[in-house]
């Protein structure tokens, strides 16, 4: 079956639009960092092995973006630090990041296999990403979506074609 292309205009795209704010390799690793437990500026350092200014910008603008947040603390006897904790927008990024994770683990793994396993402390099963309809259907895939405009849709140009 083929499928008529989507005769809408992209530019307010919502994929588009997030991958203006994660769309970059080191957000994408300070978020994974983020649902690891990190939450220090020294710990996403040690971590990820990237540049403190790097670093820095990426806190800054997943701060900025409300993706994290940014919380002083004190260790007796040092300067007030920062820490950063996800925001309930941060943590919804969280299947995103997963299904990345599961692609990798399937395409992109070498041969010992995945360097993370994720298990549900409940019962220790693996966790994966699975795409439901508001009807209760499921699992489904790409194949079983139609796109429609939505509220937010623009008629295309003959320019975005």
């Amino acid at each position: 079956m083929t499928r008529e292309p989507f005769a809408y205009s992209n530019e307010n795209c919502s994929i588009a639009r997030t991958l203006d704010i994660v769309g970059e390799k080191w957000s994408l690793l300070v978020l994974r960092e983020a649902f690891y437990g990190r939450r220090r500026f020294d710990e996403f350092a040690r971590a990820l092995g990237c540049g403190r200014a790097i670093l820095t910008a990426r806190l800054n603008r997943l701060v900025e973006e409300g993706l994290m947040a940014r919380r002083p603390y004190q260790e007796p006897g040092e300067r007030t630090r920062h820490e950063y904790r996800l925001t309930g927008k941060g943590v919804e990024l969280f299947p995103v990041l997963l299904a990345l994770l599961r692609w990798g683990d399937r395409w992109m793994a070498d041969d010992d296999g995945p360097p993370v396993e994720l298990l549900h402390h409940g019962c220790g099963e693996a966790v994966s990403v699975t795409m439901s309809c508001a009807g209760g259907h499921t699992p489904l895939t790409v194949f079983d979506l139609d796109p429609r405009p939505g509220p937010g849709a623009r008629l295309a140009d003959r320019h975005d074609h």
